[in-house]
């Protein structure tokens, strides 16, 4: 089996629950799910699609919630264990770097990663009357300062890389439309800054099966000594409507747009109730991961029918393995770098 180096910052009090006896997957779901129910605050309907990272002795997140008018935005939660979680009522309130109000129309599904000292939080806003990518930063989760949209639109699922790669910060997203796209590639860019973004490169595309509609990466990705470990959600279009799972690659360490590895089978898709059943039901996607690097356990939080938050298990070396077991490259133009 691969013993990956993992270089991230690392979770020791993650919720974990061992592997079930029987499970023959490679991750395995907690037997808690969903964390997070309906009506979670006075003010909101629900909460899914959602990030965190660990914070002093506990947990900081930012979570999608879609108020009582069904409008989206960003809220404050604290926990102790990952599990249990204290959601302000309130969205967050944004200042722009003068220290004036910069609040979006609107605010989705955010991804969370700390850069140094310095909590990003990326997220799909408002920009044009559609959406594109929306940036902020926040040092103590006090203070939340908006930077400037870093795309024209149409533009979703911004996920920035914990580090500089040859000296400038790197941002996965998926170019869209103005509609519930039925289409969606995962491309890759670059800055100096965090303000102008360019060296734009495609990373990987729509392939067949599960994932034969549109791709879009997850949450942040986990800096491993096989490559980028990249999750991302895959969508299906059947007979009954879209269906989003979640699977995995690896990417080049020092040159992320090429794909090393891809899984042929998704990681988890739509199978419990709290997944096939809800506000958009078949729908597993997930926005955020905590790692524990001595022994590379791994929890996956990820969105479910669009109406809870739920938790996934397992060990990065498994998910590695099992990347490399079925990869099957060649699809959707892996890899098509600038042409």
């Amino acid at each position: 089996m691969t013993k990956a180096k993992i270089i991230a910052e690392s979770t020791k009090n993650m919720p974990w629950e061992p592997k079930p006896a029987g499970e023959k997957g490679v991750i395995w779901r907690y037997s808690g799910n969903p964390i997070i129910q309906r009506n979670p605050t006075p003010s909101t309907s629900r909460i899914f699609n959602s990030a965190l990272v660990p914070y002093g002795d506990g947990f900081m997140g930012v979570f999608r919630a879609d108020d009582i008018r069904v409008m989206q935005n960003i809220h404050l939660a604290r926990s102790k264990d990952g599990i249990n979680w204290e959601i302000e009522d309130k969205p967050i309130e944004w200042v722009d770097e003068q220290g004036k109000s910069f609040n979006p129309h609107y605010a989705y599904d955010p991804r969370l990663v700390k850069i140094d000292d310095i909590y990003y939080i990326i997220w799909c806003t408002s920009f044009g009357g559609s959406c594109t990518i929306g940036m902020g930063y926040t040092k103590d989760f006090k203070t939340f300062i908006r930077l400037e949209n870093s795309y024209l639109p149409f533009n979703r699922n911004g996920v920035l890389f914990p580090r500089k790669i040859n000296g400038n910060y790197v941002m996965l997203s998926r170019p869209s439309d103005n509609g519930h796209t039925p289409f969606g590639d995962i491309f890759l860019s670059e800055s100096p800054d965090l303000t102008y973004w360019g060296k734009h490169r495609k990373v990987m595309g729509a392939t067949d099966a599960w994932q034969h509609l549109k791709i879009g990466a997850g949450p942040i990705p986990i800096e491993t000594s096989e490559g980028w470990l990249m999750i991302y959600h895959g969508v299906l279009l059947s007979c009954n409507g879209f269906v989003y799972s979640f699977g995995a690659a690896l990417l080049d360490l020092e040159e992320p747009s090429k794909v090393l590895y891809r899984a042929d089978p998704y990681l988890l898709t739509p199978e419990e109730d709290y997944e096939t059943v809800g506000f958009v039901p078949n729908v597993a996607f997930p926005c955020s991961a905590l790692v524990d690097t001595d022994d590379g356990r791994i929890a996956i939080y990820y969105g479910a029918a669009d109406t809870f938050v739920a938790v996934a298990f397992g060990y990065i070396d498994e998910i590695i393995d099992f990347i490399k077991r079925t990869n099957k490259l060649g699809y959707g133009d892996d890899s098509i770098g600038r042409d």
